[in-house]
């Protein structure tokens, strides 16, 4: 009995480090996961380095976005960090499948 109650504390320290970090981590990076696989040509996007443009094509390794007239830049399609707003045919398509 007296092995068990010393083992207790790690335990629920294990617990509480589960809850807290481990598990909104893997929430966060399924969700970014997601997101990079919806990407879709049309979508404003904002990169991790703060670069905002258009996407104007894509494939799985790669994103090309317009941030100027005539300029167009390659990223990796992990560099996306978020979508600023949809391409107008992706938002046709969410409301059409409401």
């Amino acid at each position: 009995m007296q092995g068990w109650e010393s083992f207790l504390p790690i335990i629920i320290m294990f617990v509480i480090f589960y809850f807290l970090l481990i598990r909104p981590q893997q929430k966060r990076n399924k969700e970014r996961n997601a997101m990079l696989a919806a990407l879709k040509k049309g979508d404003k996007v904002t990169t991790i380095g703060g670069v905002h443009g258009t996407i104007q094509d894509l494939d799985d390794a790669t994103v090309t976005l317009r941030v100027a007239h005539n300029v167009n830049v390659t990223f990796d399609r992990g560099a996306i960090n978020s979508v600023v707003a949809a391409s107008p045919t992706a938002a046709a398509d969410k409301e059409e499948s409401k």
